[in-house]
């Protein structure tokens, strides 16, 4: 396989969207010029039934990295989702079982497959799962595992600490999450992971296990999270309603990015698209005189990437309608419903059908005065469903039929 090394494409893709890289950038900057084939991974878990634009940003990576000719391995963590990752949790993460996050990987495939070309023939992009590995490993080889790191390393992360100052409750269990997502870097041989800032810690447990048992070093590169510049909060949350799943229809996804805060337009651009940057730093000289043709630009260039420009421009099209003329879109999500009388929430449909993230969303919109049903607005959190147009927040609609 021919190794693309030119230093201008290795150069963009070790500055755009990245954090830190380690050991060093100039290392792996050697790596990538001497024409050496690389395996490079990341890991997902399946915790949800989609993946969303956050995650782009290093399906985007790894689409380059293919592109330059080095193996490309999309994992997806299906047994690693089972214990929960603690990294960002102030809590302890619910478990999942397995049929949880085997329907939830259902179409993961798919959703990456957007990005990453499973059906190149030439340099095959590998889709794995985690529990090939982990599934099998026996208590004596866990205990090897575990034998590489002191307790006060692995407690040291920062939410681990946090919560012990606070006297929450931190379960034994939850300190062996990044010893396996360590081992996935064993098991695939990796010479690169990739992965967001918030997954540093589970990347360089994999570093200190691939120089164990591989005795080689591990390449760890973080890439930027989509953050509310304003805020610091995370732009892609699920908890919050906010995240653009790549499983969307056009019109949702353009919608849904139209709802993104202002101050996250930029970094949307840079990490979830493929404009260059001279292109995004001309687009964005415009974000104080016309901050709303940014963002439309802004949604137009990510909803492209999953469902082509002709049904991206329709998409445009109805939101345009949708928002300066109040009318519902052409095409409104329907939910056929056989037994009103049964009392049915509208807070669980709404939920049912991803319309809301979850009854504190649906709250607040109400306290908001913002879902209505055929122009009048809902005032009571407990109200049944009934047939009609429901609109939810500005962009959201759900037919009842």
């Amino acid at each position: 396989m021919k190794i693309i090394t030119d230093k201008n494409k290795i150069e963009e893709l070790l500055t755009r969207s990245i954090d830190t890289i380690y050991p060093t950038k100039e290392a792996l900057r050697e790596a990538l010029l001497s024409g050496k084939q690389m395996r490079i991974y990341i890991g997902i878990d399946p915790t949800a039934t989609y993946a969303h634009i956050g995650h782009s940003t290093n399906y985007i990576f790894l689409k380059k990295m293919h592109e330059m000719g080095h193996k490309v391995i999309a994992l997806v963590g299906d047994f690693t989702a089972m214990l929960g990752d603690p990294s960002d949790k102030n809590e302890t993460r619910e478990r999942l079982s397995r049929e949880q996050v085997e329907h939830n990987m259902r179409t993961f495939n798919n959703q990456i497959g957007k990005i990453l070309p499973f059906n190149d023939q030439e340099n095959p992009v590998e889709f794995r799962h985690n529990s090939e590995w982990l599934a099998g490993l026996s208590f004596e080889e866990v205990i090897d595992i575990a034998s590489n790191f002191t307790v006060p390393q692995l407690l040291e992360r920062d939410r681990f600490e946090k919560r012990l100052k606070e006297n929450k409750t931190l379960y034994f269990h939850e300190t062996f999450y990044p010893l396996m997502q360590g081992y996935d870097s064993v098991a695939l041989d990796a010479d690169i992971e990739l992965g967001g800032t918030d997954q540093t810690f589970n990347m360089l447990a994999g570093r200190t296990l691939v120089k164990r048992y591989k005795n080689k070093e591990k390449f760890v590169v973080t890439t930027t999270l989509l953050i509310n510049q304003k805020t610091g909060e995370k732009l892609m949350s699920k908890s919050q309603g906010t995240g653009v799943g790549l499983d969307l229809s056009a019109n949702e996804m353009f919608s849904k990015c139209m709802s993104l805060a202002d101050s996250g337009i930029k970094q949307v651009f840079v990490d979830c698209t493929y404009l260059p940057m001279e292109n995004i730093d001309e687009i964005m000289k415009d974000i104080e005189s016309r901050p709303f043709e940014v963002k439309k630009r802004m949604s137009l260039e990510v909803t492209a990437i999953y469902h082509g420009m002709k049904a991206t421009k329709e998409a445009q099209k109805n939101f345009e309608n949708t928002f300066s003329r109040g009318e519902a879109p052409t095409d409104i999500p329907k939910a056929k419903l056989s037994r009103l009388s049964d009392g049915i929430l509208l807070a669980d449909i709404l939920l049912e059908q991803k319309l809301v993230a979850s009854k504190n969303e649906f709250r607040r919109l109400i306290d908001e005065g913002a879902v209505s049903v055929d122009g009048v607005k809902i005032v009571n959190y407990h109200a049944p469903v009934c047939v009609g147009v429901y609109k939810i927040g500005k962009h959201r609609f759900l037919k009842i039929i």
